[in-house]
């Protein structure tokens, strides 16, 4: 080393030059050098032949329509071609044949959730929204689910692990599954690197594709998650959160109960959440006379270190036992959900698939 270099070198013999390039390379990469991360894409830029576009009239009336090349919207109050809406920017504001104003714009996720081809009840923006904060679904997490319905939540969970994520989704039906991967791929613009999906029984086939102790994160959307302690217990890693979203006080109450007398979890907690929106004109300000009241109970727990035992909670002794009536309160039918038709299922799987069929605009990419 130069007596120059010697003299301006740092207390650890680096040079400033040297020290300058080791502060480069540890600096983040900038954000326009990165790849997009999945389905980003598709929230840019100008609409696209088989986007889902929402259009609102003068009156507030709300619409959701797939925009397709010489396809027309109908009403009683003329027509509004597509391809008046193709190629416009978000938030366009579009004229009919008539002169009937439309505001056009992307749905956002709660709006593409309640409108999008479903077979089975969807778990509401509401819930999925408590589930991922109070579940701390976090980006990278390895996440497992059971009961996929149309899979409205397993998109919020695949948002919050991003692209470097797990999420392996299980469900008994094969029709739910083809809905639920279709409205997956839809929203994303086509698979998604972070998901998988399988058919069976969640207690069964979970113990066969993950590992003891390697997953982060269970969320159970199921009539009995208290059937599947075991399997939660063994691939669940210490300190691991079980979240699980019933329906009825039944299935709430035999749940805790089974999640207290296993003893490999901390107490569980439950709750509720209820969506009351406001009215807004001038000084006329009041709640909405219509509410999203309940949906369902949320009851989570954490696990607990192998071979540790939870503390109990010290309380009054209640009746715990639950006998074949208990039982038959939380069957569908009990609870008020009417049967899904085998054709209704088809004709929502066709739906979703066709929802996946966006033509993307190569050179748009922002």
């Amino acid at each position: 080393m130069s007596s120059d270099t010697a003299a301006n070198a740092t207390p650890d013999g680096n040079s400033p030059a040297a020290e300058g390039t080791a502060a480069a390379a540890a600096r983040p990469t900038p954000a326009a050098a990165m790849p997009a991360p999945v389905g980003a894409n598709r929230r840019r830029g100008p609409f696209r032949e088989g986007e889902r576009v929402q259009l609102t009239d003068e009156r507030g009336r709300m619409n959701t329509i797939s925009l397709e090349a010489g396809g027309a919207f109908h009403t009683h109050r003329g027509f509004l071609n597509h391809d008046e809406i193709i190629g416009k920017p978000d938030g366009s504001v579009v004229v009919n044949n008539v002169g009937q104003q439309y505001q056009t714009l992307r749905p956002l996720l709660s709006d593409f959730v309640l409108s999008m081809p479903r077979g089975a009840a969807v778990v509401y923006p509401k819930d999925a929204g408590q589930i991922v904060t109070m579940a701390d679904i976090f980006p990278g997490a390895r996440v497992v689910e059971a009961g996929v319905g149309s899979g409205a939540l397993s998109i919020s969970l695949l948002r919050a692990v991003g692209d470097n994520g797990y999420l392996h989704s299980f469900e008994r039906r094969e029709e739910f599954a083809d809905i639920a991967r279709g409205n997956v791929e839809t929203i994303f613009g086509g698979p998604h690197p972070a998901w998988q999906i399988s058919l069976g029984d969640f207690q069964e086939e979970v113990l066969k594709s993950e590992a003891p102790g390697s997953v982060d994160r269970v969320v159970l959307d199921m009539l009995a998650p208290w059937e599947c302690l075991d399997a939660v217990a063994t691939v669940l890693a210490p300190g691991g959160v079980w979240i699980n979203y019933v329906a009825t006080v039944t299935q709430l109450s035999r749940t805790a109960e089974a999640i207290r007398a296993d003893g490999r979890f901390t107490e569980p907690d439950a709750w509720e959440s209820m969506v009351r929106g406001w009215h807004l004109e001038g000084l006329a300000v009041r709640p909405d006379h219509r509410m999203v009241a309940h949906t369902g109970f949320l009851l989570v727990t954490r696990r607990l270190a192998d071979g540790v035992t939870g503390i109990s909670v010290k309380r009054r002794p209640s009746k715990t036992e639950f006998d074949a009536d208990d039982v038959n309160a939380w069957t569908p039918g009990a609870v008020g959900e009417r049967a899904v038709s085998d054709k209704k299922l088809r004709r929502a799987a066709r739906d979703a698939i066709a929802g996946t069929n966006v033509v993307d605009t190569p050179e748009v990419t922002n």
